[in-house]
Protein backbone atom coordinates (compact mmCIF):
# COMPACT_ATOMS: atom_id res chain seq x y z
CA UNK A 1 0.00 0.00 0.00
CA UNK A 2 1.40 3.03 -1.02
CA UNK A 3 2.64 5.56 1.98
CA UNK A 4 1.29 8.43 4.06
CA UNK A 5 3.34 11.80 4.94
CA UNK A 6 2.91 14.07 7.21
CA UNK A 7 4.30 16.84 8.34
CA UNK A 8 7.67 15.74 5.95
CA UNK A 9 7.76 12.12 7.83
CA UNK A 10 6.85 9.41 6.16
CA UNK A 11 5.10 6.37 7.57
CA UNK A 12 3.94 3.07 5.39
CA UNK A 13 0.92 2.13 7.24
CA UNK A 14 -2.32 4.03 7.28
CA UNK A 15 -3.41 3.13 10.39
CA UNK A 16 -2.73 4.80 14.01
CA UNK A 17 -3.99 3.52 17.26
CA UNK A 18 -4.49 4.10 20.69
CA UNK A 19 -3.24 2.78 24.24
CA UNK A 20 -5.76 2.79 26.01
CA UNK A 21 -8.74 0.49 27.75
CA UNK A 22 -7.26 -2.76 27.34
CA UNK A 23 -6.76 -5.39 30.05
CA UNK A 24 -3.03 -5.66 30.20
CA UNK A 25 0.31 -3.87 29.01
CA UNK A 26 1.03 -7.26 27.29
CA UNK A 27 -2.27 -7.43 25.78
CA UNK A 28 -1.03 -3.52 24.52
CA UNK A 29 1.33 -4.50 23.11
CA UNK A 30 0.58 -7.74 20.83
CA UNK A 31 -2.48 -5.61 19.43
CA UNK A 32 -0.35 -2.67 18.53
CA UNK A 33 2.02 -5.70 17.05
CA UNK A 34 -0.67 -7.29 15.12
CA UNK A 35 -1.81 -3.76 13.80
CA UNK A 36 1.05 -2.93 11.57
CA UNK A 37 0.63 0.69 12.88
CA UNK A 38 3.36 2.65 13.20
CA UNK A 39 2.19 5.73 14.99
CA UNK A 40 0.57 4.79 18.43
CA UNK A 41 -1.22 7.47 20.39
CA UNK A 42 -0.59 7.87 24.25
CA UNK A 43 -2.26 10.13 26.82
CA UNK A 44 -0.09 12.34 28.86
CA UNK A 45 -2.19 12.13 31.39
CA UNK A 46 -1.55 8.13 31.63
CA UNK A 47 2.36 8.41 32.21
CA UNK A 48 4.51 8.53 34.66
CA UNK A 49 6.92 10.60 33.37
CA UNK A 50 9.47 10.35 35.98
CA UNK A 51 9.77 6.57 36.17
CA UNK A 52 9.44 4.96 32.85
CA UNK A 53 9.58 1.37 34.45
CA UNK A 54 7.27 -1.15 34.35
CA UNK A 55 4.92 2.16 33.03
CA UNK A 56 2.99 2.15 29.46
CA UNK A 57 5.82 3.42 27.94
CA UNK A 58 8.04 0.15 28.58
CA UNK A 59 5.72 -2.14 26.86
CA UNK A 60 6.12 0.27 23.50
CA UNK A 61 9.22 -0.19 21.93
CA UNK A 62 10.43 3.74 20.33
CA UNK A 63 12.80 2.26 18.31
CA UNK A 64 9.92 0.47 16.02
CA UNK A 65 6.48 3.16 16.79
CA UNK A 66 6.23 6.46 16.68
CA UNK A 67 4.95 8.11 19.75
CA UNK A 68 1.98 10.59 19.68
CA UNK A 69 1.37 11.63 22.97
CA UNK A 70 -2.03 13.08 23.02
CA UNK A 71 -4.13 15.57 25.56
CA UNK A 72 -6.58 13.51 26.30
CA UNK A 73 -8.69 14.72 29.58
CA UNK A 74 -8.05 18.61 28.77
CA UNK A 75 -11.08 20.52 29.06
CA UNK A 76 -9.65 23.54 28.06
CA UNK A 77 -7.49 25.06 25.45
CA UNK A 78 -5.39 26.24 28.60
CA UNK A 79 -4.75 22.69 29.76
CA UNK A 80 -4.14 21.29 26.30
CA UNK A 81 -1.53 23.39 25.70
CA UNK A 82 0.19 23.53 28.85
CA UNK A 83 -0.25 18.86 28.21
CA UNK A 84 1.51 19.49 24.91
CA UNK A 85 4.47 21.72 26.80
CA UNK A 86 4.62 19.40 29.33
CA UNK A 87 5.43 15.98 27.43
CA UNK A 88 7.65 17.92 24.62
CA UNK A 89 10.29 18.92 28.20
CA UNK A 90 9.86 15.13 29.64
CA UNK A 91 11.07 14.07 25.60
CA UNK A 92 8.46 12.44 24.31
CA UNK A 93 7.89 14.42 21.82
CA UNK A 94 6.73 17.90 19.64
CA UNK A 95 4.60 16.14 18.12
CA UNK A 96 0.81 16.31 19.60
CA UNK A 97 -2.24 14.62 19.18
CA UNK A 98 -4.72 18.06 20.69
CA UNK A 99 -7.93 16.96 22.57
CA UNK A 100 -9.96 19.68 23.86
CA UNK A 101 -13.20 17.82 25.43
CA UNK A 102 -14.73 19.99 27.90
CA UNK A 103 -17.72 17.49 28.58
CA UNK A 104 -16.95 14.14 30.14
CA UNK A 105 -20.54 12.94 29.24
CA UNK A 106 -20.46 13.32 25.18
CA UNK A 107 -16.69 13.61 24.81
CA UNK A 108 -17.42 15.77 21.93
CA UNK A 109 -14.74 18.27 20.83
CA UNK A 110 -15.02 21.79 21.44
CA UNK A 111 -14.03 23.38 18.41
CA UNK A 112 -13.56 26.95 19.66
CA UNK A 113 -10.92 25.99 22.14
CA UNK A 114 -9.45 23.29 19.57
CA UNK A 115 -8.64 25.61 17.09
CA UNK A 116 -7.40 28.39 20.11
CA UNK A 117 -5.16 25.49 21.43
CA UNK A 118 -3.88 24.83 17.90
CA UNK A 119 -2.86 28.05 16.99
CA UNK A 120 -0.54 28.56 20.29
CA UNK A 121 1.14 25.13 19.44
CA UNK A 122 1.73 25.86 15.80
CA UNK A 123 3.49 29.02 16.78
CA UNK A 124 5.55 27.43 19.64
CA UNK A 125 6.87 24.86 17.13
CA UNK A 126 4.75 21.67 18.05
CA UNK A 127 3.50 19.49 14.67
CA UNK A 128 -0.32 19.81 15.68
CA UNK A 129 -2.86 16.66 14.78
CA UNK A 130 -6.12 17.70 16.46
CA UNK A 131 -9.06 15.99 17.10
CA UNK A 132 -12.14 17.82 15.70
CA UNK A 133 -15.94 17.53 14.67
CA UNK A 134 -17.15 16.64 10.96
CA UNK A 135 -17.74 20.56 10.43
CA UNK A 136 -15.79 21.44 7.26
CA UNK A 137 -15.41 25.00 8.42
CA UNK A 138 -13.67 24.11 11.53
CA UNK A 139 -11.28 21.75 9.71
CA UNK A 140 -10.64 24.84 7.37
CA UNK A 141 -10.19 26.72 10.21
CA UNK A 142 -7.24 24.30 11.54
CA UNK A 143 -5.79 24.32 8.47
CA UNK A 144 -5.43 27.75 8.52
CA UNK A 145 -3.63 27.71 11.79
CA UNK A 146 -1.02 25.73 10.74
CA UNK A 147 -1.95 21.91 11.96
CA UNK A 148 -0.43 19.15 10.23
CA UNK A 149 -3.42 17.19 9.87
CA UNK A 150 -7.13 17.12 10.52
CA UNK A 151 -8.35 14.36 12.55
CA UNK A 152 -12.47 15.08 12.62
CA UNK A 153 -14.64 12.29 14.07
CA UNK A 154 -16.25 9.07 12.22
CA UNK A 155 -18.69 9.59 15.41
CA UNK A 156 -18.80 9.85 19.43
CA UNK A 157 -15.51 7.91 21.04
CA UNK A 158 -15.85 5.05 21.93
CA UNK A 159 -19.41 4.54 20.39
CA UNK A 160 -18.74 1.68 17.88
CA UNK A 161 -21.42 3.61 15.85
CA UNK A 162 -19.46 3.88 12.43
CA UNK A 163 -19.71 6.89 9.85
CA UNK A 164 -23.21 7.77 10.14
CA UNK A 165 -22.36 11.46 8.44
CA UNK A 166 -20.35 10.05 5.70
CA UNK A 167 -21.02 13.24 3.11
CA UNK A 168 -19.67 15.18 5.96
CA UNK A 169 -16.84 13.37 6.08
CA UNK A 170 -16.05 13.29 2.15
CA UNK A 171 -16.80 17.28 1.95
CA UNK A 172 -13.70 17.80 4.66
CA UNK A 173 -11.81 15.33 2.66
CA UNK A 174 -12.61 17.53 -0.64
CA UNK A 175 -11.66 21.10 0.85
CA UNK A 176 -8.55 19.62 2.76
CA UNK A 177 -6.95 16.53 0.67
CA UNK A 178 -4.00 17.31 -0.61
CA UNK A 179 -2.89 20.48 1.37
CA UNK A 180 -2.55 18.06 4.80
CA UNK A 181 -4.22 14.58 5.70
CA UNK A 182 -7.51 13.89 6.96
CA UNK A 183 -7.43 11.07 9.44
CA UNK A 184 -10.91 9.79 11.03
CA UNK A 185 -10.72 9.59 14.07
CA UNK A 186 -13.10 7.78 17.38
CA UNK A 187 -16.22 5.82 16.80
CA UNK A 188 -15.18 3.42 14.50
CA UNK A 189 -16.30 -0.37 15.23
CA UNK A 190 -15.28 -2.55 12.90
CA UNK A 191 -13.21 -3.05 10.25
CA UNK A 192 -15.60 -2.14 7.32
CA UNK A 193 -15.98 1.42 9.23
CA UNK A 194 -12.36 1.64 8.51
CA UNK A 195 -12.54 0.46 5.07
CA UNK A 196 -15.14 3.32 4.56
CA UNK A 197 -13.39 5.81 5.93
CA UNK A 198 -10.44 4.97 3.46
CA UNK A 199 -13.07 4.49 0.65
CA UNK A 200 -14.37 7.83 0.96
CA UNK A 201 -11.02 9.08 0.24
CA UNK A 202 -9.74 9.60 4.22
CA UNK A 203 -5.63 8.85 4.41
CA UNK A 204 -5.31 7.47 7.34
CA UNK A 205 -7.76 5.98 10.67
CA UNK A 206 -7.07 6.14 14.19
CA UNK A 207 -8.57 3.46 16.34
CA UNK A 208 -8.56 2.39 19.70
CA UNK A 209 -11.93 1.44 21.52
CA UNK A 210 -12.72 -1.33 18.77
CA UNK A 211 -9.70 -2.97 19.00
CA UNK A 212 -9.03 -2.84 22.85
CA UNK A 213 -12.62 -3.77 23.78
CA UNK A 214 -12.93 -6.76 21.60
CA UNK A 215 -13.55 -10.01 22.83
CA UNK A 216 -9.94 -11.04 20.93
CA UNK A 217 -7.95 -7.66 20.39
CA UNK A 218 -5.24 -9.07 18.67
CA UNK A 219 -7.13 -10.60 15.89
CA UNK A 220 -9.05 -7.16 15.81
CA UNK A 221 -6.39 -5.08 15.33
CA UNK A 222 -4.96 -7.47 12.06
CA UNK A 223 -8.72 -7.21 10.90
CA UNK A 224 -8.51 -3.64 11.33
CA UNK A 225 -5.19 -3.27 9.32
CA UNK A 226 -6.95 -5.40 6.67
CA UNK A 227 -9.94 -3.25 5.92
CA UNK A 228 -8.07 0.02 5.97
CA UNK A 229 -5.81 -1.80 3.26
CA UNK A 230 -9.20 -2.77 1.43
CA UNK A 231 -10.65 0.49 1.77
CA UNK A 232 -7.40 2.05 0.44
CA UNK A 233 -6.96 -0.06 -2.50
CA UNK A 234 -10.67 0.57 -3.47
CA UNK A 235 -10.33 4.44 -3.21
CA UNK A 236 -7.52 4.29 -5.44
CA UNK A 237 -9.42 1.64 -7.84
CA UNK A 238 -11.85 4.13 -8.16
CA UNK A 239 -15.52 1.96 -7.48
CA UNK A 240 -18.23 1.68 -9.62
CA UNK A 241 -20.74 5.13 -9.60
CA UNK A 242 -24.50 3.89 -7.82
CA UNK A 243 -26.81 3.75 -10.51
CA UNK A 244 -30.93 3.87 -9.76
CA UNK A 245 -31.42 1.09 -12.68
CA UNK A 246 -29.22 -2.47 -13.44
CA UNK A 247 -26.98 -2.90 -16.00
CA UNK A 248 -25.95 -6.23 -17.18
CA UNK A 249 -22.69 -7.94 -16.29
CA UNK A 250 -22.05 -9.87 -19.77
CA UNK A 251 -21.99 -7.89 -22.91
CA UNK A 252 -24.78 -7.20 -25.47
CA UNK A 253 -22.65 -7.49 -28.28
CA UNK A 254 -22.07 -11.13 -30.13
CA UNK A 255 -25.02 -12.52 -28.28
CA UNK A 256 -27.18 -15.55 -30.27
CA UNK A 257 -30.38 -14.24 -31.11
CA UNK A 258 -33.53 -15.64 -29.05
CA UNK A 259 -34.57 -18.47 -31.40
CA UNK A 260 -31.82 -19.11 -33.51
CA UNK A 261 -30.04 -22.42 -34.18
CA UNK A 262 -26.33 -22.00 -33.08
CA UNK A 263 -23.65 -23.12 -36.17
CA UNK A 264 -22.15 -26.78 -35.80
CA UNK A 265 -18.78 -27.47 -37.07
CA UNK A 266 -18.62 -30.02 -39.81
CA UNK A 267 -16.64 -32.98 -39.43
Amino acid sequence: MDSLTIAGRTFRSRLMVGTGKYQTFTEMRDAIEASGAQIVTVAVRRVNLDEREESLLSYIDLDKYFLLPNTAGCHTAEEAVRTARLARAAGLSNWVKLEVIPDDGTLLPDPVATVEAAEILVKEGFVVLPYTTDDHTVALRLLDVGCATVMPFGSAIGTGQGLPNPERLRRIVELVQGRVPVVIDAGIGAPSDASLAMELGADAVLVNTAIAKAAQPVQMARAMALGVEAGRLCYLSGRIPRTEVASPSSPEAGLIAAGSTPATTKS
